[in-house]
């Protein structure tokens, strides 16, 4: 597996829409930078968050997931209570090519807050929003900030394309639009 230059990163999003709305060049103006790196892409956190709430008591079970757990937020800045957790999703659009994975890793800027952003593998051949979860692990308040920069996706290309893809497996995350919740 080799990681992948931002010359094929460029290449793939122009020529087979897998990055949409693609950004050319990083962009970082009074703003936690986003857009093509040396070798990834900083994609950037939508206006829509859902915050963990325990207002109606639920319990959190990944296998029969309440919605009442979150409250929907449409806003440009999103405060995450102490030692809480957030959904949220990407602006761009992924569509993964068949002999590529992308990894994931937070930025630096919200690391250092600790704020922690984590993402699964994109699978070959998953397509959709990513959804996004950050955790913060602060005692304090701590804000996100949409249209902004919020992760990195790392392209690895594999020796040959995989036998069986994630579109092929009509995986149960595949299409997704919008902060999708867990589902079994």
């Amino acid at each position: 597996m080799s990681i992948l230059s931002d010359r094929w990163i460029r290449k793939e999003a122009r020529h087979s829409g897998m990055i949409e709305p693609f950004v050319e060049r990083q962009q970082n103006d009074g703003c936690i930078s986003y857009g093509l790196s040396s070798y990834g892409y900083d994609a950037r956190v939508s206006d829509e968050f859902k915050i963990f709430t325990n207002v109606h008591s639920a319990v959190v079970d990944p296998k029969n997931f309440d919605s009442n757990s979150f409250v929907d937020v449409k806003t440009d800045v999103c405060v995450i209570p102490p030692n809480s957790f957030v959904l949220a999703r990407t602006v761009e659009y992924f569509r993964i090519p068949r002999d590529v994975l992308v990894i994931c890793l937070g930025k630096s800027t919200y690391a250092r807050c600790g704020i922690i952003v984590n993402v699964t593998p994109l699978e070959p051949e998953w397509e959709g929003h990513v959804t996004l979860e950050f955790s913060n692990t602060t005692p304090l308040p701590a804000k996100i900030y949409a249209n902004e920069g919020a992760c990195q996706f790392l392209f690895l290309q594999g020796n040959e394309a995989c036998e069986q893809s994630y579109a092929d497996r009509s995986g149960k995350y595949m299409g997704q639009r919008g902060v999708t919740l867990p589902r079994l």
